[in-house]
């Protein structure tokens, strides 16, 4: 497959997909989620005065946009849907808000060399076959101390939430494309009718070795919790200090979370 702008990336898709994420991403839950995400990328972020440059990559209907925005950040999202672009410009006009969503693949961002302070993809890597020039395109646009946040699959997990078929993150490779080809042909609900179904499945260790050779310092779920006091900070500080924990813990958690700093010039 062509990567980058050489590929035509398909910009619609099946109208119970667009529809979901609509009405999911006006919930309360939903806005909850984005906040404590913000929030958690805040104690990260570089100090600087006035407001952070934020890229949210994968913007959806908008909703993580909206909450760094609400807060007076500049967000720049990038979606490969155009309803969902459409649907996410449509909420913010007439609210005032600095956001500017743009139609493009994370493989070719519209934006200038270190140019952000914070990126923003969540659930994306999985979708897209060329991943690493994505994480080539996040670092570029991250300015020195920029806070890079990626939510992707974790192929220790059995549990997950991309394809609707039991123990799917440990089917070998040739089953995983054999249900590729029939999400996207003969039975889309088995992706949930998604445009790019999940063809990338990672571990903790491998996406934070493919960061390292980026230049960024990756952090994952574990790193990146807040100790504090009693039996709580225990536990953490234990994960942290002892591999079979941090393994283990990570074999029970679906999905994998990281959030990477790229080294200051």
């Amino acid at each position: 497959m062509q990567s980058g702008s050489e590929h035509r990336w398909q910009t619609r898709t099946h109208q119970a997909f667009v529809d979901y994420y609509a009405r999911q991403s006006l919930s309360a839950a939903a806005f909850d989620r984005s906040r404590r995400l913000r929030d958690k990328l805040l104690r990260f972020a570089p100090a600087r005065e006035g407001p952070l440059h934020v890229a949210d990559i994968g913007s959806n209907a908008g909703t993580q946009a909206r909450v760094w925005a609400e807060l007076g950040h500049r967000v720049y999202g990038v979606e490969i849907n155009a309803d969902l672009v459409r649907i996410a410009q449509e909420r913010m006009a007439g609210e005032g808000l600095p956001v500017w969503f743009h139609l493009g693949s994370a493989t070719a961002l519209p934006f200038r060399d270190a140019s952000m302070d914070v990126c923003i993809a969540p659930e994306l890597l999985e979708h897209v076959p060329p991943w690493e020039t994505c994480l080539d395109e996040f670092v570029r646009i991250l300015r020195p101390g920029g806070v890079l946040f990626l939510s992707t699959t974790n192929r220790l997990c059995p549990v997950q939430h991309e394809f609707n078929l039991p123990l799917y993150s440990w089917y070998p490779g040739p089953l995983k494309r054999h249900f590729e080809g029939l999400a996207v042909s003969s039975r889309p609900d088995l992706a949930n009718h998604a445009a790019y179904p999940a063809v990338n499945w990672f571990t903790p260790g491998q996406l934070r070795r493919a960061l390292a050779e980026r230049g960024m310092r990756g952090l994952d779920r574990f790193d990146a919790l807040e100790a504090g006091g009693g039996l709580r900070g225990l536990a953490v500080r234990a994960v942290r200090l002892l591999p079979p924990l941090r393994w283990m813990g990570h074999l029970v958690t679906p999905g994998t979370t990281m959030i990477a700093l790229k080294e200051s010039a």
